[in-house]
């Protein structure tokens, strides 16, 4: 079969969305859609269930409804329904109001500004909306609090300068207990004491109905506080509240973003594998790691505006499909490893790699048709910018194709909140059928919890070192510390340099080896 052939065979298309998918550079028999048949028929089945209500997540016992943010009328009963509808109402209006003048920040002035306090889902989304879908001058600007680097956070905050008198927070946990998002909050709240603000008159919470924060929130009166449901994962949150007040401060056209993902949704609703471009990016998935992620997935995107993207596909690809377990208790070890950077700055960075190095990836190139808003620049006699840019994808595909390297090509007609939409919506459920495909649970996250714990032991232990070096007369080393608490002694050697790092320590010795690090209470 020619080249040309296999495109039109596997080249599928959606014109009334504007959108289209090629496989056919991908290496798969034609028979593959003969031998999944039995798992492409499942993973509908478990789609078509999930999106009816069933409990999709059996280790929390919850639903999994981030389908319903885009088209209520999927909810299984009436109140979800109302309370998503109502919802999306509220954040609307809130951010209309916010832009009339209607809600002003404490010194009576309209807020011209806005900080995002979160981690995860609930910082990469609104991340990707920024940067992606605001207008070139929104009405107001953005800034994330998305680590607990103290030094991250100062920087922000220096950015802000004296816009903090108008500057909105929006703190978002959907379980109020996550430490980054508490430890922004408090720094938050700190800089605008210090600046001599009322904190609690720019605060905004999105967090689940009685958690720690929003407990928080009514104590001390906060603007504003919208609601985070259990049915939805911090990886899907995008198009909740944690998504919708920020992108409609920025002046994005929520609704268009909400009808994107719906329209792409009803494509990959009930089209046949054949035609149904998310199952057909599980398939590729699928085929290309040997059902077991045995290849990494490089996503590439030639746009600068979608830059994020792969970062985004980062948590929801890798925190989805990234498990130890199947549904069955089995030990699988599964997931699809994503990176990627844009065209075409990848071809200056790792494409040499991707070409003549080791063969452990597919490329998932990502093509936006117009170019550009306005009328194109002669950057030679004939050639603009734009048509250098679709040279350069068509180029380091065919490059790429030329080594067997395979690759998957996603193409939209413009950058748009209706097309960042359908692509968030195509992961998405492509996330859900590859995960039926393995029979894993594609919505917890319990190596996440193990990182959280882990990290819990970490500072209780930290508390316990520096309340050992302060009673003691002599300077320490990491065993002397480790042998007097019973802890690992290079856990030991790490806490106390952190100390002395911070100045809540100091070394008084330096060895030749860690272990002749003598240290004192400072």
């Amino acid at each position: 079969m020619s080249h040309w052939d296999r495109f039109q065979k596997y080249f599928v298309r959606y014109p009334q969305i504007g959108f289209s998918i090629d496989i056919s550079r991908m290496g798969f028999e034609d028979s593959l859609f003969t031998k999944m048949a039995g798992k492409i028929d499942h993973a509908f089945k478990a789609m078509k269930e999930l999106e009816a209500g069933a409990i999709a997540n059996p280790d929390e016992n919850r639903m999994v409804g981030h389908y319903w943010l885009r088209d209520s009328n999927l909810a299984p009963d009436a109140s979800i329904k109302k309370e998503i509808d109502e919802t999306l109402e509220a954040t609307l209006k809130f951010a209309a109001d916010v832009h009339a003048g209607a809600i002003k920040a404490a010194n009576g002035q309209k807020f011209t500004r806005v900080l995002v306090v979160g981690i995860g889902g609930s910082a990469l989304g609104p991340q990707l909306v920024a940067h992606a879908i605001t207008p070139a001058n929104p009405p107001m600007a953005i800034s994330f609090f998305d680590n607990t680097d103290p030094d991250g956070m100062d920087r922000v905050l220096a950015e802000i300068g004296d816009g903090l008198a108008t500057t909105l927070t929006l703190v978002i946990s959907k379980s109020g207990g996550t430490k980054e998002t508490r430890n922004g909050m408090l720094e938050a709240e700190a800089a605008y004491t210090k600046a001599g603000l009322d904190f609690s008159k720019h605060a905004v919470a999105v967090t689940g109905l009685d958690s720690e924060l929003d407990k928080h929130a009514v104590k001390h009166g906060w603007l504003a506080r919208f609601p985070m449901w259990d049915w939805v994962g911090g990886r899907t949150s995008v198009m909740s509240a944690v998504g919708t007040i920020a992108a409609a401060l920025q002046g994005v056209d929520v609704r268009q973003f909400l009808a994107g993902a719906a329209a792409m949704d009803a494509e990959t609703r009930s089209r046949p594998a054949r035609e149904n471009a998310a199952m057909l990016l599980a398939l590729m998935w699928h085929h290309a790691g040997g059902g077991k992620g045995l290849k990494d997935m490089v996503v590439l995107p030639y746009k600068d505006r979608l830059v994020l993207f792969s970062k985004y596909l980062q948590q929801l690809v890798m925190e989805s499909l990234g498990k130890e377990h199947d549904l069955s208790g089995a030990v699988v070890n599964q997931g699809v490893a994503v990176y990627g950077n844009k065209g075409s700055t990848d071809q200056h960075a790792y494409v040499q790699q991707l070409r003549d190095g080791v063969n452990n990836f597919f490329a998932t190139f990502i093509e936006v048709r117009k170019a550009r808003d306005v009328a194109p620049l002669e950057v030679e006699p004939g050639f603009n910018s734009g048509d250098y840019l679709q040279g350069f994808l068509r180029g380091t595909r065919k490059a790429l194709s030329d080594k067997g390297r395979e690759n998957i090509t996603l193409s939209i007609e413009e950058v748009s909140a209706f097309t960042l939409g359908l692509l968030v919506g195509l992961f998405e459920r492509a996330v859900g059928f590859y995960a039926s495909l393995v029979n894993i649970n594609a919505y917890h996250q319990p190596g996440v919890e193990a990182g959280k714990k882990a990290a819990t032991d970490f500072l209780k232990q930290l508390a316990q070192v520096r309340g050992t070096l302060a009673a003691s007369r002599d300077s320490l080393g990491a065993a002397d510390v480790a042998a007097s608490l019973n802890i690992d002694a290079e856990d030991a050697f790490h806490m106390l340099t952190h100390l002395a790092a911070n100045g809540a320590a100091k070394v008084a010795e330096q060895g030749v080896t860690p272990a002749g690090d003598r240290f004192n209470a400072s």
